[in-house]
This record gives structure tokens, sequence and C-alpha cells, in this order.
């Protein structure tokens, strides 16, 4: 991955486009999707990734897609994992029939 920026993460989205500008609280926003203040602040503060369940809650709950959160999510997983250095920097090409 090339980016060397950190993408948004999905919590400082969610705080800063939906429960600032609506002047909600994270209890506020959890009473409201059903969800536990403690679900909603590990989301804030980077502490939790967005699941599947969340996306569709939060997709609901602020009009939008379960894709916007779930693919916010998926970009700062990636970039994360490839600021490490795992075995998967080992890994190399396979070789394709066209390439023979």
């Amino acid at each position: 991955m090339e980016n060397t920026r950190q993408p948004s993460r999905p919590g400082d989205i969610l705080r800063e486009l939906y429960l600032e500008p609506l002047g909600l609280s994270a209890s506020a926003l959890a009473t409201h999707m059903g969800v536990s203040r403690k679900a909603i602040s590990a989301i804030l503060n980077g502490r939790a990734a967005i699941s599947v369940d969340m996306a569709l809650r939060l997709s609901r709950a602020f009009n939008t897609t379960p894709e916007l959160w779930l693919n916010l999510q998926q970009k700062n997983d990636l970039w994360n994992a490839c600021q490490t250095q795992g075995a998967w920097t080992e890994v190399k090409p396979l070789m394709t029939a066209h390439a023979v």
C-alpha cells in the first residue's frame, strides 16, 4: 500500500461528521441504536472495529449505507496491516502461465 497517510478512523468520522453536528452524546447514540455506551465509546476511541451489525445500525441511524462504515474500517485495517512487517511481506508472487 503506497499511501503514507493513515485513513480517517471510523470513530473519528462518527464523532466529527455525525455526533458533534447533531449534538449527540455517545450514550444517546447507544440508546437510540440499542447497543451499549461502551460499544460506541470503543469505536470512538479506536479500540473496537466496525462490525457488520454495527455498520447496519449506523447506516439506519444516520441514513447512510453499511458499505460506508465497512469501507472506512477496511481502509484502516489494511493501512495498519501494511505498516507492520508481518509474515505477509515474505510471500512472493506466483508465476502465471502468461509469465512463462
